[in-house]
């Protein structure tokens, strides 16, 4: 690992490097086209309605892209889920304006409190989509309660932000069953095989005497350094049942090992013997047949790895591979086949699955990211409100959506939402108010121009973790500039005030999350793995009570917190690669040191 990060460093050229790194995040993979095909129809469709029938909030055309999935029946899950969450969210913000709306201080008290709830429903809600509705309603109430207008037209704009919502939740999903009947299939079972595939080309070259392949090495490098965060992603969002969310995490915790061990192996000097060249040819031939399986919805099936496991003098790595690919199928050992199109249904015993995550009153992280969320929209929302500058409330819509990328955090992803934003609003937006959109007399060219930024955004926030948060902002960003009226605007003035607002959320997450409540990333992940220890502690002692129904709740919710902190000390794992500065060596040491002791 110390010599992959050796290599990391030696990035000599940035121009030879960024073309090198857009090459590799802009490639296609298995899945990628359908979805953002998915994304960008239902998105022009919500842009489309709002423009014919002069519908507001056009501006949630967005959640089409926040809300899809990569298989049609967890989108469709969402939906449901979301469709609840935001009439729950609309009927909040009507019922809690009825008793703050005369009074200003017991409005501004509302709004921050408010504030909190909605980046509460963030961590504690199990489906993200349906949370950031929730918020996105909250957020978008704001700025039209301090209005000089009427009572009954406030409510009716509230309503509106959330039909919208709704709106855009509903095509995604109808989009979703359209394109379900066109290619099913089940893309982290994809994500899965390609990594194996690339283990196993490499330890083919090994097994067969041959010389590593530049290409082999490079693509096993790629992946190390990408990590599995969009794999949990797509766990964490899928709608699986509680067990073969469980189940598959682990599955692609190890994964994710095996591939860093490959990497290291990958860029050693290595000196094959005839038995160890026995043993790697097994470990291939094990490795092809556990993708088979998992690709054919069969329990995988190992054979007997020659050598019992024991370390080889010339490749110490080896017994760790087969350690790793032994664990794997163990994962599966007693469960039924995974099934690769419909979700795993629930075994017996299991609880049902949750609207909250079963550690929602007992993890304090949820707190505390709440507080830190609440804090930066409030100062969003007191800045924009002292100043009289009501065209930056864009700031608070911008911490909401912004607040998942939070978790993890680093330098690297705050780089990537800033420059997403000013490539959005300044670059796209208002460069195509002033070349493009003075020139456009139909919805046909608008709608021309509207796909086109949407194909480069839905592609971009579809890639790996290194580029995604640019996509998103960049849809944000031009959605704001140019969906907020049910016209094409070609006014600077708004265009400029909403580029700042959201460049002004953006400057408060990254002050609240990255200074007044951080520490490095490396840091944070040895916090992560220490609380993980305990969380598995109290795990061991459990019953603590004679109730049994009290500890199966109390055994489920440790769990709950458990897989957490491992999704975590993984996401951190990942940012590790993107930290600079004097202690880069000795953090990308401790992450080997911490994935060697959780795998």
């Amino acid at each position: 690992m110390n010599t992959l990060a050796e290599r990391a460093e030696e990035w000599p050229r940035p121009l030879a490097w960024l073309r090198e790194f857009l090459k590799e995040e802009l490639a296609p993979y298995p899945g990628r086209g359908t979805l953002v095909a998915r994304m960008v129809i239902a998105a022009t469709l919500v842009m489309l309605i709002t423009m014919t029938f002069r519908l507001p909030f056009g501006v949630q055309a967005i959640y089409a892209l926040v809300i899809s999935r990569d298989t049609h029946w967890a989108t469709v899950k969402a939906v449901r889920l979301a469709i609840l969450t935001l009439a729950v969210g609309a009927g909040y913000v009507v019922i809690g304006t009825m008793f703050a709306l005369d009074d200003p201080m017991l409005r501004t008290l509302w709004v921050i409190v408010s504030l909190f709830i909605s980046f509460f429903s963030i961590r504690i809600i199990a489906d993200y989509g349906a949370a950031v509705g929730f918020g996105i309603v909250v957020v978008l109430s704001i700025p039209i309660l301090d209005q000089h207008i009427s009572t009954e037209l406030k409510v009716t704009q509230t309503l509106w932000a959330a039909g919208q919502t709704m709106l855009a939740a509903i095509i995604a999903a109808l989009v979703a069953i359209f394109f379900a009947g066109l290619k099913p299939g089940d893309f982290l079972v994809r994500f899965i095989a390609e990594r194996l595939a690339s283990v196993e080309d490499l330890l083919d070259c090994y097994a067969t005497g041959r010389p590593v392949e530049p290409k082999t090495a490079k693509q096993i490098t790629r992946m190390a350094m990408l990590g599995t965060s969009a794999m949990r992603r797509n766990i964490q969002r899928s709608g699986y049942s509680p067990p073969y969310a469980e189940q598959m995490g682990a599955v692609v915790a190890l994964v994710g090992r095996l591939v860093d061990v490959a990497a290291s192996m990958a860029h050693l000097d290595l000196r094959v013997s005839d038995q160890d060249r026995s043993r790697i040819q097994t470990l291939a031939q094990n490795i092809a047949g556990l993708r088979a399986d998992l690709q054919g919805g069969r329990t995988p099936r190992l054979s007997r790895f020659p050598g019992d496991g024991h370390g080889s003098p010339t490749i110490p790595l080896l017994s760790q591979m087969e350690k790793t690919i032994s664990l794997i199928a163990e994962v599966f050992e007693g469960s039924n086949s995974p099934n690769a199109h419909t979700p795993p249904p629930s075994n017996e015993g299991e609880p049902p699955q949750s609207f909250f995550v079963r550690d929602a009153l007992t993890n304090p992280e949820h707190i505390r990211f709440a507080l830190k969320g609440c804090l930066a929209a409030s100062l969003c929302y007191l800045i924009y409100t002292a100043l009289d500058w009501r065209g930056i409330s864009t700031a608070v819509l911008t911490c909401i959506v912004t607040a998942l990328t939070t978790i993890g955090s680093s330098r690297q992803k705050q780089v990537l939402r800033i420059s997403g934003a000013i490539a959005g609003g300044l670059v796209i937006g208002m460069g195509s108010q002033i070349f493009i959109l003075p020139h456009l007399d139909s919805i046909a060219g608008f709608t021309l121009l509207f796909i086109t930024v949407t194909i480069l955004a839905g592609w971009l926030a579809t890639s790996g973790p290194r580029l995604s948060y640019f996509g998103v902002q960049l849809a944000l960003a031009f959605y704001l500039i140019n969906l907020q009226e049910f016209k094409i605007e070609t006014s600077l003035t708004l265009a400029r005030d909403r580029v700042v607002g959201i460049l002004l959320g953006l400057f408060m997450m990254w002050l609240v999350f990255d200074h007044l409540w951080s520490a490095p990333t490396a840091v944070q992940m040895r916090k992560t793995f220490i609380s993980l220890f305990r969380s598995l502690a109290q795990l061991i002692r459990q019953p603590v009570s004679n109730n049994s129904s009290l500890n199966i709740e109390r055994s489920y919710s440790l769990r709950e917190t458990i897989n957490s902190s491992f999704n975590q000390v993984r996401a951190l794992a990942d940012a590790v690669w993107f930290e600079f500065g004097p202690s880069r060596h000795q953090d990308l040491a401790l992450r080997s040191r911490i994935l060697d002791w959780q795998a």
